[in-house]
């Protein structure tokens, strides 16, 4: 089922615009147009999103010789015989040859400076494929004189699209089986964005229902075939469903009442039925402001780490980032505190109690403002004795008003004690 022309091609739209280089060199339009295309190129991305694919393109289509070395089980002398093979082709008017390194970042310094003459001088036409960071594992000479492609991940609509046209296209089952919508839904959730995981997961359950299949109507690939044929149970969680809602509000709840067994529990439910792990990450980020709040200010400091890192890495190892994130806020003290508070006081603004700035308060940089009264009489806070200012800050119409009440639990201990000091300090002006 690899795609035979670029139209085939699910996802990397980003890469594949017209006149873009990918597409210069997959579809050379002259010989002035070759020569601007580049000649070495690194495709950086998850697995299953389409390097080796875009690679064998770059050769398919603009009638170049195709030959792929792996960077697991090749070495220098495998790279020099392709090299001198392409040469002699060259020199003999024979076809262009496209080399494609898979995991190029296995490749030593030496295999990988082994490439160098043969980049500067066109010999061949490189595509090298990583899915660690080239800046990383791919030598600083190679990687300057390469043009660097990012791959995106497979959206799950463009493994869809892949499957369904494997179901269908003579090339994969040709129609001979259905796939049922709950058993496409439990493969996608499995297969992650990557494609060829999809595809393998689809042969293999396809294979159970035809042998199972006793002639008829089209064999059904149903949940519980795809289930067996893997071996992996389908997580009963409906993303669009009342199970999405039931369990992040478990996951919420549990968090908060300090349950972090529980918690970890619906994480994993969430993560195993393939829950977008940014959304999870937002969710603990809200747990950290609104359960836990002053009590441990630090829990926000992590949830929001986290919540960086999961974007950055990406699953599955975000289910580690996750999962610590969950712990800090499951087991920290908790206050509502803020949380009521900030309430408390939109409560009153909507109710109509702004009233308006204090004089001395109000902005006295532009000229004229400190001959209608603006900022007279202002005490400078770090003039005072504990850099507490005593003086009117709130509107006349809410002075004195209270709308954060800490808590006795964790770090607001502290500030209990702090603010009622300071408190007395404003009150006593």
């Amino acid at each position: 089922m690899r795609p035979r022309v670029l139209a085939e091609v699910a996802g990397q739209q980003h890469l594949l615009a017209p006149g873009s280089p990918l597409r210069r060199l997959v579809e050379p339009a002259d010989d002035a147009s070759r020569r601007a295309a580049p000649s070495s190129v690194v495709l950086w991305g998850p697995p299953g999103t389409g390097k080796t694919t875009l690679a064998y393109l770059v050769a398919a289509t603009s009638g170049r010789r195709f030959v792929e070395l792996s960077g697991v089980t090749s070495g220098v002398k495998d790279v020099r015989a392709v090299v001198e093979d392409a040469r002699r082709r060259l020199a003999t008017g024979g076809a262009e040859t496209v080399l494609f390194i898979d995991e190029v970042h296995r490749f030593s310094t030496t295999q990988q400076d082994a490439l160098l003459p043969s980049v500067e001088n066109r010999w061949v036409t490189l595509v090298a494929a990583t899915t660690e960071n080239p800046s990383f594992s791919v030598n600083s000479p190679l990687l300057s004189r390469s043009l660097l492609l990012t791959l995106r991940p497979l959206t799950t609509d463009d493994v869809r699209t892949l499957v369904r046209r494997a179901v269908a296209d003579e090339r994969g089952l040709g129609g001979s089986v259905e796939l049922a919508e709950d058993a496409e839904e439990h493969l996608l959730r499995l297969a992650g964005g990557d494609a060829r995981k999809a595809l393998t997961i689809l042969e293999a359950a396809a294979g159970a229902a035809l042998e199972a299949h006793r002639g008829g109507d089209v064999a059904v690939v149903d949940l519980a075939t795809v289930e067996s044929a893997i071996d992996v149970a389908a997580v009963r969680y409906d993303r669009a469903g009342d199970q999405h809602y039931d369990v992040i509000s478990a996951f919420i709840k549990s968090m908060r009442g300090s349950d972090v067994d529980a918690a970890l529990h619906y994480l994993a439910r969430m993560v195993v039925a393939g829950e977008d792990p940014r959304f999870i990450a937002r969710r603990i980020v809200i747990a950290a402001a609104e359960e836990v709040g002053m009590a441990d200010p630090s829990a926000l400091q992590t949830a929001v780490a986290a919540a960086q890192a999961v974007a950055l890495i990406g699953m599955p190892e975000a289910r580690i980032i996750l999962a610590e994130a969950v712990v800090h806020v499951a087991t920290a003290p908790k206050s509502n505190a803020s949380y009521k508070a900030i309430d408390a006081a939109i409560a009153d603004v909507r109710a109509g109690k702004v009233g308006t700035v204090p004089p001395h308060l109000r902005d006295a940089h532009y000229a004229g403002a400190q001959k209608i009264g603006h900022g007279q009489g202002y005490r400078y806070a770090h003039d005072q004795p504990h850099a507490v200012a005593a003086q009117q800050y709130a509107p006349d119409e809410l002075d004195g008003a209270r709308y954060y009440e800490p808590t006795d639990r964790g770090y607001e201990r502290d500030v209990t004690a702090r603010l009622a000091r300071i408190r007395q300090i404003l009150h006593d002006r």
